[in-house]
């Protein structure tokens, strides 16, 4: 309990700046915490279904069984569930929608993310005007007959260093955050994209066959 005192104390005189720079906290947490819960349970791909479509020859009834295991919004079910309503169609046309709804997808993931990008320049940035509002507290009690108030130059000081660590230390945790989900991402868009082709492939091998026997 000590310590929470001691924290909220040294946060209460990093002054007017600790105001957005806990505001962009917020954000930043906020943020993170959303696209969490977003991979855990709309970016996930069952053991069961990929292994089935890295089969190759798996059979189409297979593959959406296993689909619709998924959460109704996840985004490999809505993926897979475009190219099996399309297989019927020319390939080319059914990689048109895969790409179309694969676009859509990589939206979604990288929305927000934009948000992160800003906080972690901005933080430094705030950190920074609340060390040059501290130092210039600190300077105008030095006046010209010397220290007029040693308490409110450490005050000062205080203010300045203490605005710049949290600056520092949000723009940290938000780069981290930024760089883990847009790592994330790229790893589902890629599977996405490698899984995708499997299936295409097999519409084509399908066509191929039956203008084979047609012929």
């Amino acid at each position: 309990m000590q310590d929470l005192r001691e924290n909220l104390l040294a946060l209460k005189l990093g002054g007017v700046m600790m105001i957005p720079l806990s505001l962009l906290a917020i954000a930043a947490f906020a943020i993170m915490l959303e696209k969490a819960v977003l991979y855990w349970r709309h970016a996930r791909l069952s053991s069961e279904l990929l292994i089935l479509i890295e089969t190759y020859g798996f059979a189409w009834g297979d593959v959406e069984k296993e689909s619709e295991k998924l959460h109704k919004n996840n985004y490999f079910r809505r993926f897979f569930e475009v190219i099996i309503s399309n297989r019927k169609r020319p390939y080319w046309w059914t990689e048109s929608r895969a790409a179309d709804e694969a676009q859509v997808i990589e939206t979604a993931l990288s929305r927000r993310l934009w948000v992160l990008e800003t906080i972690v320049t901005a933080a430094p940035l705030l950190g920074l005007m609340g060390t040059i509002a501290g130092m210039m507290h600190a300077f105008q009690l030095i006046g010209s007959n010397g220290l007029v108030n040693p308490t409110g130059v450490t005050g000062g000081v205080a203010q300045a260093l203490i605005a710049t660590a949290v600056g520092l230390f949000i723009a940290l945790v938000s780069l981290f955050g930024f760089n883990y989900f847009s790592r994330l991402q790229a790893q589902v868009m890629d599977e996405m994209e490698r899984l995708g082709t499997r299936l295409i492939d097999h519409i084509r091998l399908d066509q191929e066959e039956s203008n084979d026997e047609a012929a």
